[in-house]
């Protein structure tokens, strides 16, 4: 065990992150030394030496532990060891560490939205409309098609819809689980009336675009469904206003980003750090 932890977050840009504050709290409660520094590496080509060093650093152990995020969640793949099984069926990694001297990629993302998820009522759900199609996306597709949930998905990038079901039709999961829906507004209010459940996995509401909202504003929300953003920034988002107006079980993506971070945390140091000292810590 190191004397001092170092670790941190290599993403682009990541002035906003709260994750010194998540990581710095879970040192403090495990008692143990250490710092969480922000690395902004640009996007590649240019960030390539930027990140291959960051990683050499990792692999010397002058650094213990990183988080991955936007727009490199990919980047770092021909730079690791070994992917773990969700990491390469998500197709995204955010969390690297040493492991019997090779470098893991992992990610953390699919069972931190699923352990928040168990916050609304969803025992007896099985079905699911994704709103979005990029990495967080992918991760919440992951987490629910595992569980043999099944889950539909739009976004108005169909290119980017098509990419992500040929990735999942190559993957050992059950596709046939996985549905396209058509980004139109008689498809999506067909499909939300199908679901037990709704997941925005876009930026549509985060701050600064807070007028913005991931379900078309001429379209009621289905009575019965559950409500969840990963937006966390603002705390209620445009989708999560009209969700409780409605009268559904809603949540926003903060517990989400306290999972992962947590679940981050332990694969580093083997601690498992409390959820609601780390929520605190960064609840406005």
């Amino acid at each position: 065990m190191p004397e001092n932890y170092s670790l941190g977050l290599i993403g682009y840009p990541i002035g906003h992150s709260v994750s010194p504050v998540l990581h710095l709290t879970a040192l403090a409660e495990a008692g143990l030394k250490g710092k969480y520094d922000l690395f902004q590496v640009s996007p590649l080509p240019d960030g390539q030496e930027e990140l291959e060093a960051l990683i050499n650093l990792l692999r010397s152990g002058e650094l213990h532990g990183l988080n991955v995020t936007i727009p490199h969640k990919q980047s770092v793949f021909s730079l690791v060891d070994e992917l773990t099984p969700s990491a390469a069926a998500i197709g995204a990694v955010n969390t690297l560490y040493m492991k019997s001297g090779q470098l893991v990629g992992d990610n953390t993302d699919a069972p931190g939205f699923w352990g928040d998820l168990s916050h609304l009522p969803i025992q007896n759900a099985k079905s699911a409309l994704v709103l979005g199609a990029g990495g967080a996306a992918r991760a919440v597709i992951y987490a629910l098609l595992t569980r043999g949930w099944t889950t539909r998905v739009t976004d108005l990038r169909q290119e980017q819809v098509d990419s992500l079901y040929t990735h999942f039709s190559a993957q050992d999961l059950d596709a046939s689980k996985l549905e396209v829906v058509p980004f139109t507004p008689q498809s999506i209010e067909q499909a939300g009336l199908e679901s037990d459940l709704m997941v925005n996995a876009t930026p549509m509401g985060m701050h600064p675009n807070i007028e913005s909202c991931a379900w078309p504003e001429a379209i009621a929300l289905p009575t019965h469904a559950c409500i969840y953003d990963v937006v966390y920034n603002p705390m209620e988002t445009r989708f999560l206003l009209r969700a409780a107006a409605a009268g559904l079980p809603c949540r926003n993506g903060l517990g989400m980003l306290v999972e992962q971070a947590a679940l981050a945390f332990e694969r580093w140091t083997g601690f498992s750090p409390s959820r609601s000292l780390m929520l605190e810590a960064v609840r406005p």
